[in-house]
């Protein structure tokens, strides 16, 4: 078989990568719960695990992508992600899921960043937005097919649709082995390559830089906190629902109603996110941090509304509230992060070290929040983890205060990042 255009692949991915996914997402936390019967922390636990999965092999695997192939990092990622998937549909038992979760984490290392390093050496800069954004939409039409697909297979079998997806992505993996092409890969210097020795080096620029700009410490609280609230939500939301418990719709399986949200979440941003974030994030940064200040305000009213809900449509109403106030505000925290420091080798160390504090949020706050779920009850799990988020909105204040005295000083950067 003829190797396919770089672009044509990565429209193949969008579209696999994201169907599947969406297969195999949208009844998990439903099949956990009702045919496995794990325990709230036991549901978070399933996102720890693929989170420290994530960060123990991120650096080990990079090297792959870095030294020897992109595709290859690619196609054995995806294989082990679709054989994760398929352990999932096939555990009896709350350790096999973990076990799984774990798996896919460790496939998802060998993905993160070689796709898009992959694609930027085969399209170039110049097509690269494009290319970039046609996807986006192809991903969103493959994402509404993978929900229906997900609802039509779990009325039959709750394990079928993640099954499915499981035997998608190793085929997906397969079709990248026969058309993948690679021409522009070309190894890394030594001294540019993924490693221990560099991800202590940047740990190291990090300390340097939060004591040269004491707002980034009120950043990095933020993404804790937020982080301890996300965790517990996107692992619980779905036992809540079946605990409030789901109307019939035409006598149809609830785990319709499970498809309705997905959907109504993906037009939710499609909509209305999407085109407001990209609005809001073209202010100045003092305008920006406060439009996200409001809309956490907002974000933490929600989620505890949905903790505290006890009739359906109340939650329904607190869900989509705080998943259309979370995209929103997505980008515009992520656009005042960039443009609070100006030089690029900075940059990236802020970014770094922020997707470190949220991950470190997820990891000691999820299980918290799932352990008061097992002690009290999941409208409790869930409204402990939005509490969770007022300390982020004092520190927003504090970032504020203290950008404003480093832009009036003129904070220098940091010794080396120059």
């Amino acid at each position: 078989m003829s190797r396919l255009s770089a672009g044509t692949v990565w429209y193949l991915y969008e579209t696999v990568a994201t169907f599947a996914s969406s297969l195999v997402f949208t009844v998990a936390a439903v099949y956990f719960v009702t045919e496995l019967h794990l325990s709230p922390l036991q549901l978070v636990l399933t996102g720890t695990a693929m989170e420290l999965a994530v960060f123990v092999f991120e650096v080990p695997t990079g090297i792959v992508a870095d030294v020897y192939s992109r595709r290859l990092s690619i196609i054995v990622g995806t294989a082990i992600m679709g054989l994760a998937f398929v352990l999932v549909a096939l555990a009896g038992s709350a350790p096999a899921v973990l076990a799984a979760y774990a798996v896919w984490g460790f496939g998802y290392t060998f993905t993160s960043g070689a796709m898009d390093a992959w694609l930027a050496d085969e399209v170039g800069d110049a097509r690269l937005t494009h290319v970039y954004l046609r996807g986006a939409q192809v991903s969103r039409v493959a994402g509404l097919a993978g929900i229906a697909a997900s609802v039509g297979l779990a009325t039959i079998d709750l394990r079928l649709p993640i099954l499915v997806g499981g035997l998608l992505t190793v085929g997906e993996a397969i079709l990248y082995l026969l058309v993948m092409p690679e021409t522009g890969f070309a190894p890394l210097p030594r001294g540019e390559r993924s490693s221990f020795g560099q991800m202590a080096h940047t740990g190291k620029e990090g300390v340097r830089l939060v004591r040269a700009r004491p707002a980034l410490l009120a950043v990095l609280g933020i993404a804790a906190f937020v982080g301890m609230w996300s965790e517990g939500f996107d692992r619980l939301w779905q036992a809540h629902f079946l605990e409030i418990g789901l109307p019939g719709i035409g006598g149809l399986d609830p785990i319709v109603w499970f498809g309705i949200f997905g959907a109504g979440t993906t037009l939710l941003a499609i909509v209305v996110a999407h085109p407001l974030g990209q609005r809001l994030k073209n202010g100045d940064r003092e305008s920006m941090v406060r439009t996200v200040l409001r809309l956490d305000t907002v974000l933490l009213v929600s989620a505890v509304a949905f903790g505290l809900a006890g009739v359906f449509w109340l939650a329904v109403v607190a869900y989509f509230a705080t998943q259309l106030v979370r995209n929103i505000a997505a980008p515009i925290f992520a656009a005042w992060l960039n443009r609070s420091v100006e030089d690029s080798s900075v940059r990236a160390t802020v970014l770094s070290i922020t997707n470190q504090a949220d991950a470190i949020g997820q990891w000691t706050g999820g299980p918290a929040v799932g352990v008061v779920g097992n002690v009290f009850s999941i409208r409790a799990a869930l409204v402990t983890g939005g509490l969770c988020m007022a300390p982020a909105l004092a520190l927003f204040r504090t970032a504020m205060r203290r950008q404003r005295d480093e832009d009036g000083r003129g904070v220098p950067q940091p010794e080396g990042t120059a």
